[in-house]
């Protein structure tokens, strides 16, 4: 799972060659490009990303962790080197690749606490909770960036967190460290946004493609030979399938973002809750609760307003 930050482009000639992925609300002009493509491309990134989770939560039934995660970095790494591979081998090399493995291990920590979430929370919560990192990136660019963010940002980024406090938070004592996994996962996310935003201009956007799975690669295939399961035909391929979906949503996003400015179309990435609440229901059996419902509503408010807040900037 990657709900990655938004992408803005300049060559709409080639998407895939555009710069990189940028923060929320930072608007750039259309240049005759669709919005209306650039809003389908960013539906079906969100509708991808949550068929990512749901197939990381039923493989979880049957397999490790580690072993679900390397699967999907490894088809993801073998379809971009194939792609790389046949355009230019040279896109492989970065010119910063310290800050590539950076991004990539955040992005490897996020996967992480994903699958851990998905092991013990409700599908809605767990997305709810994980689409609070553009809220958290607005936090983070004002240290990391230094950003300028109004007392509105302030506003929506508490709302944001209380959002996260109303699905997590108990008053009886069946509160356990497992319910931050989540937010643990947003936090990272929401690093790998930030170094993805200090990459801007430094590499194309398949350099960073390829990158991105790299750091997990090597980390989750460190497990496999001591905690990896046999899988059997539909757990093969459901694997493979993951991998596809991971770099299909990528370059969904990339897509969107290469047709529509990011203020425009960031905010559908909030259709995400739509599907979880969809993907819990008829494939979980599980329905939201009033006190889910509220949480995911003030996350999905508080970040709104901040994509559309950042285009008046």
């Amino acid at each position: 799972m990657t709900h990655a930050a938004p992408a803005t482009a300049s060559l709409h000639k080639d998407p895939l060659a555009s710069p990189q992925l940028t923060l929320p609300g930072k608007a750039q002009s259309a240049s005759g490009a669709s919005i209306k493509t650039g809003i389908f491309w960013m539906l079906a990134a969100t509708c991808l990303f949550v068929c990512q989770d749901s197939a990381s939560r039923i493989l979880l039934r049957s397999y490790p962790v580690t072993e679900i995660a390397f699967a999907r970095y490894l088809v993801h790494i073998i379809l971009v080197a194939i792609f790389l591979g046949c355009r230019d081998p040279r896109l492989m090399i970065s010119r910063r690749p310290v800050l590539q493995m950076l991004r990539s291990s955040f992005l490897l920590a996020a996967t992480l606490f994903v699958m851990l979430a998905l092991k013990s929370m409700p599908f809605v919560d767990f997305s709810a909770i994980v689409w609070v990192a553009p809220v958290l990136v607005a936090a983070l660019s004002i240290f990391i960036l230094r950003e300028r963010v109004t007392p509105g940002i302030w506003a929506s980024i508490a709302a944001g967190l209380i959002g996260v406090w109303v699905i997590i938070g108990r008053t009886s004592m069946d509160f356990s460290f497992s319910m931050l996994f989540p937010f643990l996962a947003a936090l990272a996310n929401a690093l790998y946004q930030i170094t993805t935003r200090l990459l801007h201009g430094a590499d194309p956007s398949p350099t960073t493609l390829f990158y991105t799975a790299l750091a997990g690669v090597l980390f989750f295939g460190g497990f496999v030979p001591f905690a990896a399961v046999m899988p059997d035909l539909a757990g093969a391929g459901l694997m493979i399938l993951l991998g596809v979906l991971g770099v299909t949503s990528h370059l969904c996003m990339i897509l969107a973002f290469a047709a529509a400015p990011a203020s425009v179309v960031a905010p559908f990435g909030y259709t995400a809750l739509v599907w979880a609440a969809v993907s819990g229901l008829l494939i979980f059996g599980e329905v939201p609760t009033p006190r889910s419902l509220l949480g995911a509503a003030l996350i999905a408010g508080a970040g709104l307003f901040i994509f559309l807040r950042g285009r008046k900037i």
